[in-house]
């Protein structure tokens, strides 16, 4: 590590990383989980709101940016996504069953919803396992936005899970790179649409076993919502 770069992190001291932005997407989530049809959502439709707000509203308050966080808060903040990855499965296991296991109960389900709401249904559960995913990234990477606000740049990072680009020019940093670059949550967000789409890595790599496992889950599951689900909703359009 150069010396400017310690310089900076003495100078600067931690960089909060605020709670907003992936409660935004909590929120996001939750909303595009609700209004799936109710074959599509697991256990009553009060579940997942009175589970997740449980944990997000508190943490909110009591701790609004991930700086000095106690293992309590830490451990809200993982089961948090934790909850909501459950639900997101749980719908992505219902429509798989509901269009490709129930041959009746799907003619019922084209008769009464027809092929758009099905597309529709993928496409929001699709969306959530995208949100879901950049939170657990968030949520890893070099052991959370705890010890992440304690470096002064991503080169700082102890034991980081992704390489993004801007990590691996050096201390020979281009001009166009910030020095004191760090990846905040709308990195990981553009790191988890790249991978569900793509079903691999971008531009930023995943370095970690635990990386690796949550990136195939994440392909995985986003290949059976394309490939199985939607294209189920597509033959019935047809």
């Amino acid at each position: 590590m150069s010396t400017s770069v310690r310089a900076a992190s003495t100078q600067s001291g931690p960089s909060d990383e605020p709670r907003w932005h992936a409660a935004v997407a909590v929120v996001i989530v939750l909303g595009l989980y609700i209004t799936l049809p109710r074959q599509f959502t697991f256990g009553p439709i009060y579940l997942a709101p009175l589970l997740v707000l449980g944990i997000l509203l508190p943490l909110l308050v009591f701790s609004p940016s991930r700086h000095r966080e106690s293992p309590l808060q830490r451990f809200a903040s993982v089961a948090l996504i934790a909850v909501i990855n459950f639900f997101n499965i749980a719908s992505v296991a219902l429509l798989i069953y509901e269009t490709m296991f129930a041959p009746g109960r799907a003619a019922a389900l084209a008769v009464a919803n027809s092929g758009q709401h099905l597309l529709m249904a993928g496409a929001q559960i699709w969306l959530a396992n995208v949100l879901v995913y950049a939170m657990w990234y968030w949520e890893i990477d070099g052991g959370g936005p705890d010890p992440r606000a304690h470096a002064a740049s991503a080169l700082e990072f102890l034991r980081a899970d992704f390489l993004f680009p801007q990590m691996m020019v050096g201390d020979e940093r281009i001009a166009c790179i910030e020095r004191r670059w760090k990846p905040l949550f709308l990195d990981y967000l553009f790191l988890a649409f790249t991978n569900a789409l793509a079903f691999s890595p971008a531009d930023t790599f995943p370095i970690t076993r635990s990386a690796k496992m949550l990136m195939m889950a994440e392909a995985v599951t986003s290949f059976v919502t394309i490939a199985v689900v939607l294209a189920r909703a597509v033959g019935i359009v047809a």
